[in-house]
């Protein structure tokens, strides 16, 4: 079973930064991948709104994706070698408040939309103007 643990979440003012990370563990029930051969991604989720996509980023980091509202100010990658997807937030504004939830695609590029298979326990990100 793929376990997905999230960090680097807080509070912080308008305009500053913050670097979430995601340390993934296991194998996928249905194809074994481990996450050095799964798409990954990142969602949002603001209260009383629907879960929505961040951005995504195939196995190897060669194709990334991100929604129009973080385009220039967020940046996905990932560190194959430690396991471990990561979220760089620069110049954050109050409406990124959300809690924020790594994900994978048990696929080696992600579907379009993502077809999330298994979901991390999510880090509380606060901006306050």
């Amino acid at each position: 079973q793929v376990q997905r643990v999230e960090s680097g979440g807080g509070l912080v003012q308008a305009g500053n930064s913050l670097r979430l990370s995601c340390a993934a563990s296991g194998r996928t029930a249905t194809s074994g991948r481990t996450f050095k051969r799964l798409a990954m991604g990142w969602f949002r989720q603001a209260p009383g709104k629907e879960r929505d996509l961040v951005a995504t980023i195939n196995f190897n980091g060669g194709a990334i994706t991100y929604v129009d509202s973080v385009k220039g100010r967020f940046t996905i990658s990932r560190d194959n070698a430690k396991n471990t997807l990561f979220l760089q937030m620069s110049g954050l504004k109050p409406e990124d408040t959300a809690v924020y939830y790594c994900a994978a695609e048990d696929r080696m590029f992600p579907s379009h939309p993502m077809n999330v298979h298994y979901w991390g326990q999510g880090t509380q990100v606060t901006v306050s103007s």
